[in-house]
């Protein structure tokens, strides 16, 4: 099943959306994650890829030799729920966080304010994760400039990274239909990201049209890049100015891809209940 504009309803913004950053259009996902507070267990394996391993603390003499970049880390105000003792804590994941902001983004860290949250899981995305909101500026609002991150809170495997701004320009936020089968300038800008940050563990098969959309007045378009052996990697661009803006792992799609459908067999089920 295609999965239309996942990245858009990335559980990780449920929490940041309420801090006052509006990232990717998330408005589906946090509306159907807020009526949930108590999570239902819905065992998805997965491994760990070479590009989690790295980030993880303690992971190896890169880890060792790396120089740790000095910014603010704090719980964000919103936050309500706990880590547990199996988590990482919440500075280790905010290390993690950034690493991957700086392999993705080419992000600097160095005096960013990291305004950390976790949540133990909900209905729709049933893992628990830590989340972070990275800006270059003490207060959170809709308008910051702003980097996001969603990992999970035992291994630190990336479930999606995010970027957004606000444009000195006002492009067309308008459908393009001519890219729906004319995207060739973005299938090409994600194939070699993908491939150049490892973020698939086969060759790249193909790169599939997903959909059009906008982020504040920044109006993109996303991708499925599909692997060999049947990963899928979400990736994000603008329209502007070719802008990569985000990316949402296979590992996370196919979490929620299992919640969902989980959740549409119980309705199906509730409804048949109903009717006899």
């Amino acid at each position: 099943m295609k999965r239309k504009n996942i990245l858009f309803l990335s559980a990780a913004t449920l929490a940041i959306i309420g801090a006052g950053a509006i990232i990717f259009n998330t408005a589906t996902e946090k509306a159907m994650a807020a009526g949930f507070e108590q999570t239902q267990s819905i065992p998805v394996s997965y491994r760990v890829p070479s590009m989690a391993q790295a980030a993880l603390p303690g992971a190896g003499a890169e880890q060792e030799s790396r120089k740790k970049a000095d910014y603010h880390v704090s719980m964000d105000d919103l936050n309500t729920d706990s880590p547990t003792d199996t988590d990482l804590t919440m500075e280790e994941a905010a290390d993690v966080g950034m690493q991957y902001l700086e392999t993705l983004f080419g992000l600097e860290p160095e005096g960013a304010y990291v305004y950390m949250g976790y949540t133990s899981g909900t209905e729709t995305f049933p893992r628990a994760f830590w989340f972070g909101d990275v800006l270059f500026e003490k207060e959170q609002t809709p308008e910051s400039t702003r980097w996001t991150y969603m990992i999970d809170a035992v291994t630190g495997e990336l479930f999606n990274a995010s970027y957004g701004r606000m444009l000195d320009a006002s492009p067309s936020l308008a459908l393009d239909p001519a890219l729906e089968n004319n995207y060739e300038v973005y299938a090409n800008l994600a194939r070699e990201y993908v491939q150049r940050c490892a973020l698939m563990e086969s060759p790249v098969a193909a790169v599939e049209y997903n959909c059009q959309g906008y982020n504040g007045n920044d109006p993109t378009i996303t991708v499925d890049v599909v692997g060999e052996n049947g990963e899928v990697v979400n990736m994000s661009y603008s329209r502007y100015d070719h802008e990569f803006l985000g990316l949402i792992t296979d590992t996370s799609l196919r979490i929620s891809d299992s919640a969902m459908g989980d959740l549409a067999g119980e309705a199906v089920s509730e409804s048949f209940t109903q009717a006899k």
